[in-house]
């Protein structure tokens, strides 16, 4: 018993140092003149077209937005980010979702179960983000959706999740979340993604210690786990990647998205990083941030270059 209140009292000390680590990097972030957390949590945002369960879970859901016109249209499966963990919904990156859609996409915006949630962490979080993802088939028989044109957007966590999607079509066939006929997709846009697990763990934050939560243990413990879901071990992805970056976000550095695109590139993918000056971690998902318009361009000209 010892041994397990040590290691339940060690994840409280984390998670208050990432909780610290947070007000400061909010407290830093707002003296820069950068976006902050606080105004992404203050955004309003219309509702969703649907709201529409793809699993018996109640947080196996999404929210689908369409643009105006007949369509068909392409679609951006949108991926919200928050270290993975149960307490961040889709909430907060639903403003992103309603600017792409205005812009003339159709957004297929994720809720999965997630670290804290019955079922959440592996392999429940990505289960569900790849069975929402392919739920679009069953979307396009009743709304106007052009499936040839699919882009996986995510922020983050969420990030990470989106390059997951992209990559899982490499994964071993004993793998547990190995599908036969994932969704083809036509691009992955990565806004601040966590690219390579076994390092992000290794980082004093609150959402660097998340990994372990979110895999169940360590990459010495479960290198299987790690080999299965960080993308940089799952390389190439086979179709075309943007990782964008602020230049100066303090929680997922630019580093390893630049380590990745070259590893990808060395294999064969069209995989680019697109460093955006002057922005944080939180100007990647706040559509009245300047950072915005270079975002959405990329975005949009990911899916035109079809």
């Amino acid at each position: 018993m010892t041994g397990v209140h040590l290691t339940i009292r060690r994840w409280e000390a984390l998670l208050l140092a990432g909780i610290l680590l947070c007000l400061a990097l909010g407290a830093n972030a707002s003296a820069q003149g950068l976006v902050t957390w606080q105004q992404i949590a203050d955004q309003s945002v219309s509702p969703p077209d649907a709201r529409i369960q793809y699993g018996d879970d109640e947080r196996r859901f999404g929210d689908l937005r369409l643009p105006q016109g007949p369509g068909p249209h392409p679609v951006a499966v949108v991926i919200h980010g928050g270290c993975w963990r149960s307490e961040y919904d889709l909430m907060h990156i639903s403003p992103v979702s309603a600017a792409l859609t205005k812009a003339g996409i159709a957004t297929w915006t994720l809720e999965f179960r997630r670290i804290g949630d019955v079922g959440g962490g592996w392999p429940g979080t990505f289960a569900d983000v790849a069975r929402g993802t392919d739920y679009l088939r069953t979307l396009a028989l009743k709304f106007p959706l052009d499936l040839s044109r699919v882009v996986l957007v995510g922020h983050s966590a969420g990030g990470h999740l989106a390059l997951w999607l992209a990559a899982r079509r490499n994964l071993p066939k004993a793998s547990p979340l190995f599908s036969e006929t994932p969704l083809p997709v036509w691009g992955v846009v990565s806004l601040a993604g966590i690219t390579d697990l076994r390092r992000y763990r290794e980082g004093p934050g609150g959402c660097n210690a998340s990994v372990g939560k979110l895999l169940g243990g360590s990459p010495g413990k479960l290198p299987e786990r790690y080999a299965q879901t960080s993308p940089i071990e799952l390389l190439p992805l086979g179709v075309p990647t943007r990782l964008v970056q602020g230049d100066i976000d303090p929680i997922v550095f630019v580093e390893p998205s630049k380590r990745f695109a070259t590893q990808a590139a060395a294999k064969g993918d069209d995989a680019q990083v697109v460093l955006i000056d002057g922005a944080g971690h939180f100007d990647l998902i706040a559509p009245f941030a300047p950072a915005w318009s270079r975002i959405e361009r990329t975005i949009l000209s990911l899916v035109a270059a079809r």
